[in-house]
């Protein structure tokens, strides 16, 4: 028998957050490792929650209150083997192509700043990611003007050039 439970997840203004699954106690220092690589003027806070062991959230990063937003998210999944970084200043464009190259990382379920829910499945083993629920529902299909608004954008963040 499975439950469902939709976890709210908390991003804070100017923030943005990626949740994955991963398997391997190495995962915090790595993830460490490419948000410090990538973007070391960056601000991020990262929690994992080990599956096995003595199933602690391990938890690292270089701003407090990232920090401890990642931890609160990770809680509040409460599903093993679950990362969750929490950054400002970076988008996560920028460390997607290296979260998912390290080995130890097996999904990554979203990388957003719009608002976030998890939804979780709840059995006797225990919890785990079913999916998620990112931002809203469309409104309606772009128009010319709205094309033109979306590339002047995204010459602004990434430097698109088509």
């Amino acid at each position: 028998m499975v439950n469902f439970e939709v976890v709210n997840l908390t991003i804070p203004d100017e923030s943005n957050i990626i949740v994955g699954q991963t398997h391997f106690i190495k995962t915090i220092e790595d993830l460490y490792e490419v948000m410090m690589t990538v973007s070391p003027s960056s601000k991020f806070g990262i929690a994992f929650n080990e599956a096995s062991g003595v199933c602690l959230i391990r938890h690292d990063g270089n701003d407090e209150e990232l920090e401890g937003i990642a931890i609160e998210n990770a809680q509040r999944i409460g599903a093993g083997h679950i990362f969750v970084v929490v950054m400002r200043g970076i988008y996560p464009i920028s460390v997607m192509n290296a979260i998912k190259s390290l080995q130890e990382v097996c999904n990554v379920y979203a990388a957003t700043a719009n608002p976030l829910q998890v939804v979780v499945g709840i059995t006797d083993q225990g919890r785990g990611v079913m999916g998620v629920i990112d931002g809203f529902p469309p409104k309606g299909v772009e128009r010319d003007e709205d094309i033109s608004k979306r590339k002047v954008l995204l010459r602004q963040i990434i430097k698109y050039k088509r």
